[in-house]
């Protein structure tokens, strides 16, 4: 009997795959406790459309991703901090402050877990700050650290 898994099932396979198994198996297990649908035309049909709508999702994800990356390579954020005498800053400036420059100065809400940092930024200078936006896709964007 070809069945529609609503669960990953282990040894048989993920959810939404069509799979063949024992008629008993299916009405006696599956079935009933709602891992599986019988694979007719309708549910064939509705897993087609699923598949579709998460492919189309994906890619419009990844467009969104590219047209942002795109958009951060022409940004240069300012942040401002206060140091002491040798030019060192007290403390650093971390990804959560840069995540907040962004959108406070651009209107750009990226997680601070996406931001890069190389190494701690403890100097004044100008730093290339790499974003991972999506799988395979990162932007890079410029950091300018001054004095107060």
């Amino acid at each position: 009997m070809k069945v529609i898994l609503l669960a990953d099932i282990k040894g048989k396979g993920k959810k939404d795959q069509v799979i063949e198994v024992p008629d008993g198996y299916a009405r006696n297990y599956l079935l009933p406790k709602k891992l599986a649908v019988i694979a007719d035309a309708k549910a064939m049909n509705e897993a087609k459309n699923k598949e579709e709508s998460r492919l189309h999702r994906l890619e419009v994800e990844k467009k969104e991703a590219t047209d942002l990356a795109a958009r951060l390579s022409s940004i240069t954020i300012k942040i401002t901090a206060q140091a002491g005498t040798d030019g060192r800053l007290y403390g650093s400036v971390t990804s959560k402050d840069i995540a907040e420059e962004l959108k406070r100065a651009h209107g750009i809400e990226l997680d601070k877990r996406k931001i890069v940092i190389p190494a701690p930024l403890k100097a004044f200078g100008t730093y290339t700050i790499e974003a991972k936006i999506y799988p395979e896709i990162t932007g890079k964007f410029t950091l300018i650290l001054s004095d107060k």
